[in-house]
């Protein structure tokens, strides 16, 4: 069975990744079938916007998903992975935007339909770059369902929710306090808001009462917003200022009167106690004005300059008109003074730019009723959030969430299915476009010119892809979906409103799990990001080391909900450890012999070393499996690494080569079929981690071999467990380490044999250093190896090394010469001593012995009896060679 002629030489994954892929799709492996006689698992991608290429977070998102996917698909799961790319409306508007600007061209002179021509184009060409990127990171999508949140499918979809809402009460349009970008010129919501830290002022300023008596002094970080104060309100218990509730002030700079109105509001502890109300450019201010029935006055155009309500202010940008009304402020006597004040500044999560509230008319959903039952869901554990303590922060979002704005200024989305009747004013809400005005029948209609939220469309995303509102097989199969990967910055975003969209549209939970997980920081540990030029592209690392390497890395480094940092020397030995599966896996090939393995295939006279490595491999898959199961995928893929690298490559392969090289024909076929089994298993436990590298071997390693990737996903086998193989199998390993490391401190060659004599502590374990008389041999440089019963039967002038369940005699003229050894012994004897020291000094400590836990006092005696023992041998060696 010299499969090896087939495969390369070296390990390269240039010459197969972009083939295997290729070879999956031809295959249909990740297009599943609607099958009711299998279970279905489903996994609808987090959709990457369309603004430009993936990032390495994009990477780690879809590794972890391919894990999942690929594992379920092996066992017999119909598995769908939902692929798709979202419109991200306003970051998209903005890119295109600005790639016309370069070219003189203007949005508004090329108008709406044109600007979304280019658009569309825009749209085209980074969809089939993700899509690219996707493949080369080897994820097992299934582009026959890809989706677009601007399909017209997915639109349908919008439009019907738009509708069920708004006839259900929970979509109304009014004039509200909302989040205004001056420089995207649109509404955002609460959930687009980014806090900064930024250094500014208090401007403390007099608002001279009306009657002349005195002044009332307020302090603000917005002067240019006094243009719009309409009242200043004091507490109704603060004593200072009781007399003066009802009376006016002048407003400075305006010079018109404003009364003073009394609110609990008003913090009596902070500041002076008096607040100036402006309710069309502050949330708190907007709730005071509507208790008291103030006017609400906007000072604002949409481009953060102060519109005509500002007299001779207006036109001056907002920063411009606070610096000139300051100015006036001195002048004419009002400004108190300046204090430094150190605040968190709300800006926009896009561009940057800081957030004007403003009073505007606007869509919104309202959010209590939806959130109840969301809430419930997770306090309830229908939906699981993994790591538990994410859900505090979905809790907090939800339990104070405000009604949400979803209208948006722009032309690229999902636009508002309302029409206005031009002739007699009617609102008209339909999912489809209406001819006639359902009030007098005018056809004189304009549709809003409003887009909606790109979060409205992405909330639908678990059901809008899969058919909704058809009732497709599709939707009936795999809805709900199973497990959302995705990172902890979008738990509010994105997480949040598809349980809400999803209970009340589907009256279900969207998906069981939510597996968290951090972002990828550098390998100092900062944000990556464009400005710190750190960023790394997931691409470029694919072209030097290859996916599986990426993969490896992303993966092993992982903990749900923890940040990972990235490092080139980790993705570097994650491709040594690629490159150590080739050349195990080719040796393997180049060796076997199929006649002998058909022959022997049901031969079960293993030897210790077969019956070790296939209770570890039987152990491994257990251990693998249930890692899995609780989303501990870092740790799975660290058991499958230290399991082929040191077990399977490292130790199993050396011991069985005497085997593979001798003459007994049993023994070689029942190594060769435990070598080809042992394999087997290792490639597919690895295979949702390194699919290419796994796939391009598996295929290679005989006709039964088909495709690893539809492979059965190997189950734990009670029979195949053996403790007391493994418990002797690693007491021979750990013995030949021993002898290894003496004859390594005594710089003896390989080649130099040397007599072994193994004096076994522990009885039960004499039959397996008696069957590993052969590794010793091999892997020890034994020239023979002796068992004695009492150290009396020890030649003198031996070397000594004490291991699990033995101690290990060389004789010393076989290694080296005696002053060397001598002066190794002195130095072992002084570590001892040291150590005997150390633990004797803890246990005459009576603060330790009487506060620690009994079982770690045991401990500390147990090591110094055994340090003792050790000693004891050293001297006695000591004393042979004197």
């Amino acid at each position: 069975m010299d499969e090896s002629k087939n495969i390369a030489k070296t390990y390269n994954p240039k010459e197969f990744e972009s083939r295997l892929y290729s070879w999956w799709q031809d295959k249909g492996v990740f297009t599943p079938d609607v099958d009711k006689n299998k279970k279905s698992y489903c996994i609808v991608m987090p959709p990457p916007n369309i603004t430009g290429k993936l990032h390495l977070g994009h990477a780690l998102d879809n590794s972890l998903q391919d894990f999942l996917i690929r594992v379920k698909r092996m066992q017999g799961y119909s598995t769908l992975w939902l692929p798709g790319q979202d419109h991200a409306s306003i970051a998209t508007e903005v890119k295109v935007e600005n790639e016309l600007l370069k070219k003189g061209i203007k949005k508004r002179e090329i108008g709406r339909e044109a600007f979304l021509e280019k658009v569309w184009e825009w749209t085209d060409e980074y969809r089939e770059r993700i899509r690219e990127q996707v493949k080369r990171m080897g994820c097992s999508v299934d582009f026959t369902r890809e989706k677009f949140t601007m399909d017209e499918s997915l639109n349908k979809a919008v439009r019907h929710i738009f509708v069920k809402l708004y006839n259900e009460g929970l979509i109304y349009q009014g004039n509200r306090i909302i989040n205004w970008c001056p420089k995207c010129k649109t509404a955002l919501s609460d959930a687009e808001i980014e806090y900064s830290e930024q250094n500014g002022h208090f401007w403390h300023v007099k608002y001279p009462l009306a009657n002349g008596d005195g002044y009332l002094q307020i302090a603000t970080t917005r002067p240019e917003t006094m243009l719009g104060d309409v009242a200043v309100a004091v507490n109704p218990k603060d004593e200072r200022y009781t007399h003066l509730v009802g009376k006016t002030l002048i407003l400075p700079l305006v010079n018109k009167e404003i009364p003073i109105i009394a609110d609990d509001y008003v913090d009596m502890e902070f500041g002076t106690g008096a607040v100036k109300i402006t309710p069309a450019h502050d949330p708190n201010d907007y709730n005071v004005g509507k208790r008291h029935n103030l006017p609400e006055i906007n000072v604002m155009n949409e481009d953060g300059t102060i519109n005509e309500l500002g007299g001779k202010y207006a036109g001056l940008d907002r920063y411009e008109a606070r610096k000139v009304m300051v100015e006036d402020l001195e002048k004419e006597g009002y400004l108190v003074k300046i204090e430094d004040h150190v605040h968190n500044v709300s800006c926009h999560d896009r561009c940057g730019t800081t957030i004007e509230p403003i009073i505007s008319k606007q869509w919104f959903v309202k959010m209590k009723p939806l959130a109840g039952p969301a809430i419930d869901a997770v306090r309830n554990k229908e939906v699981k959030f993994v790591p538990e303590r994410f859900d505090k922060i979905y809790f907090n979002w939800m339990e104070n969430i405000q009604d949400w704005c979803i209208s948006r200024q722009l032309w690229w989305g999902h636009r508002i299915p309302v029409w206005y009747c031009q002739d007699c004013g009617e609102v008209i809400v339909a999912i489809d476009e209406p001819t006639k005005c359902t009030k007098c029948g005018s056809s004189n209609l304009k549709q809003d010119n409003d887009v909606l939220d790109t979060w409205f469309s992405s909330a639908l995303w678990p059901f809008s892809t899969l058919g909704w509102p058809d009732k497709t097989a599709d939707l009936e199969y795999f809805y709900p979906t199973s497990t959302l990967v995705t990172g902890y910055d979008i738990i509010f975003f994105w997480i949040a409103r598809m349980v809400f969209s999803s209970l009340h549209t589907m009256k279900e939970i969207p998906f069981d799990t939510v597996l968290v997980h951090g972002i990828v920081r550098d390998s100092e540990g900062k944000k990556m990001s464009k400005s710190l030029g750190n960023g790394v592209d997931p691409i470029e690392v694919i072209n030097e080391y290859g996916a599986d390497a990426l993969r490896f890395m992303l993966i092993t480094g992982n903990a749900p909900g923890n940040d990972i940092r990235y490092y080139p020397e980790k993705v570097e030995a994650a491709r040594n450890f690629a490159n150590k599966i080739w050349n195990a896996s080719r040796f393997v090939m180049m060796n076997l012999d199929k006649d002998l393995m058909d022959k022997y295939k049901d031969n079960k006279n293993y030897s210790v070393a077969d019956r070790w490595i296939l209770s570890r491999a039987n152990t491994l898959v257990k251990e693998v499996t249930d890692n899995i199961d609780k989303f501990e995928l870092g740790i799975a893929s660290q058991k499958v690494y230290e399991f082929i690298w040191n077990e399977f490559c490292d130790w199993y392969i050396e011991l069985v080569k005497p085997v593979m090289y001798g003459d007994n024909e049993e023994e070689k076929g029942i190594a060769y079929n435990v070598l080809y089994k042992v394999l087997v298993i290792s490639l597919q436990l690895l295979h949702p981690i390194m699919p290419f590298i796994t796939e391009e071997i598996y295929t290679h390693l005989g006709e039964e071999c088909e495709c690893i990737t539809t492979s059965k996903w190997p189950e734990y086998n009670e029979e195949l467990e053996d403790k007391k193989s493994e418990k002797e199998m690693k007491y021979v390993i750990e013995a030949i380490k021993a002898i290894r490391n003496v004859r390594t401190e005594m710089n003896v060659p390989y080649s130099r044999k040397a007599k072994v004599m193994i004096h076994v502590t522990e009885e039960d374990m004499k039959e397996g250093f008696v069957q590993g008389e052969e590794y010793f041999k091999k892997l020890a440089s034994a020239s023979e190896v002796v068992l004695v019963n009492s150290k009396d039967e020890v030649l003198d002038n031996t070397v000594s090394v004490v291991t699990l369940g033995a101690e290990i005699f060389m004789p010393l003229l076989d290694l080296v010469d005696v002053e060397k050894e001598i002066e190794r012994l002195n130095k072992e004897k002084e570590k001892l001593e040291k150590e005997i020291e150390r633990v004797e000094k803890k246990l005459s400590n009576k603060g330790f012995v009487d506060k620690a836990p009994e079982a770690v006092v045991n401990k500390e005696r147990e090591k110094g009896e055994k340090y003792k023992e050790m000693l004891e041998s050293v001297l006695e060696n000591l004393q042979k060679l004197k």
